[in-house]
């Protein structure tokens, strides 16, 4: 079993999308539990946004750095 409580392959969500579609499910995450995201790029921008709206209220960890596919543990602290 994954140590994960969601898995989002984001490569298959409309880019338009990404964002908001990572954001829901974080927030429906419960405090200590994790979501991993699957991309084709570094998901750098998506870092930012989380600090800049999540402040303090996640961990941020680098899985797997490309070149083709990115994975990302996000924690809800």
């Amino acid at each position: 079993m994954s140590q994960f409580s969601a898995e989002l392959d984001v490569r298959k969500i409309e880019p338009r999308d990404k964002h908001l579609r990572i954001f829901e499910t974080f927030d429906m995450l419960k405090l200590g539990q994790s979501m991993e995201i699957i991309n084709d790029h570094d998901p750098k921008p998506l870092e930012y946004q989380f600090k800049a709206e999540r402040e303090g209220q996640f961990q941020w960890d680098y899985l797997e750095e490309g070149p083709d596919v990115w994975r990302v543990g996000i924690t809800k602290l």
